[in-house]
């Protein structure tokens, strides 16, 4: 059991901007304070730097390693000869990325690790069967994956119970809703809910275009691009003033409505600011009726962004299913 809000610890990475080690710090002190209780992390956020941050973290702090639930991801590594990953799947890529993690976290085990991305020449059972050894080694206590299809996880289900999958979902992603989220409630899976204020765009202050630039993911990303940016900028103009009106941030609204989408949701939003942070946690105390819910769907129906949320360069890797 955790608080129904965790965090994506990619936010300590420089991933969506610079931060350091003290800003991520005073984060995580806050998520103490405040009860939450789900950390979400991978080996190749920051290319370690994120796990290292929460394991300095860990080792100053006598009770964190008790207070957080950590899940930690492999299965990407960097190319060496050209731009993109590679997804290896193997059971000794597998095995050493793990201890590796382990080594930065400063932990004995983690709560929950993800198979980060399939690498189709391995079938999901052979892989599946991988990620029950490390269950009964001791050095991770569930298993989970990420960006799948729900037939993909009903096949890995079968071998060995997958406690959570992970997928891109919020006002703005709703792919999730035409399967994932149905096998998931079905299967007693948790469904996690990453980048849930759609990378700032469900926020009162989106990236700016000038800001996007500069950022390797977003520059490229169909969503932060003209015309398609302007526009969502626009269509999400009414979400904010809705916001306002409820006395929250966007942000916090845009997480009530993913809690509203069932118990087995947990979204984890990201960030490098302990103000914003608070805004997201907003959404601890919100709960929102059918009325409301309708109100939403009216003003951002489902469909309404503008743009694919990857670019062709960046759906390589997460399944396609619908």
């Amino acid at each position: 059991m955790v608080h129904p809000i965790g965090f994506g610890a990619m936010s300590f990475s420089d991933f969506y901007g610079t931060t350091n080690e003290r800003e991520s710090h005073a984060i995580l002190d806050m998520a103490m304070e405040a009860g939450v209780s789900h950390l979400d992390t991978s080996n190749v956020y920051g290319m370690g730097r994120s796990e290292r941050v929460i394991g300095s973290y860990i080792k100053a702090n006598s009770q964190a390693q008790d207070h957080f639930v950590i899940a930690t991801k492999g299965g990407i590594t960097r190319n060496p000869t050209g731009p993109g990953n590679i997804f290896n799947n193997s059971l000794k890529h597998l095995e050493a990325e793990l201890e590796n993690s382990l080594r930065r976290l400063g932990v004995e085990a983690v709560d929950l690790y993800y198979l980060h991305r399939r690498d189709h020449n391995v079938p999901i059972e052979e892989v599946t069967e991988t990620l029950a050894t490390f269950v009964k080694s001791g050095k991770v206590k569930a298993i989970g994956f990420s960006e799948i299809a729900p037939t993909t996880l009903r096949r890995a289900h079968a071998v060995h119970p997958v406690a959570a999958v992970q997928s891109e979902y919020s006002l703005s992603t709703r792919s999730p809703e035409l399967g994932l989220l149905q096998t998931c409630a079905e299967l007693g899976v948790s469904m996690v809910a990453f980048s849930p204020v759609g990378r700032s765009l469900l926020t009162d202050s989106p990236i700016s275009m000038a800001a996007a630039q500069d950022l390797a993911f977003l520059k490229n990303n169909p969503r932060f691009m003209t015309p398609n940016y302007e526009a969502n900028f626009l269509a999400t103009a009414g979400f904010r003033s809705l916001a306002a009106d409820k006395g929250l941030s966007a942000a916090g609204l845009a997480i009530a409505w993913l809690l509203a989408q069932g118990e087995h949701v947990l979204p984890i939003p990201g960030t490098r600011s302990v103000s914003h942070f608070a805004e997201l946690l907003q959404a601890s105390s919100c709960t929102l009726t059918s009325g409301e819910l309708a109100v939403i769907e009216s003003i951002l129906p489902i469909g309404w962004a503008h743009g694919d949320r990857y670019s062709e360069a960046q759906w390589i890797g997460p399944e396609r299913y619908c």
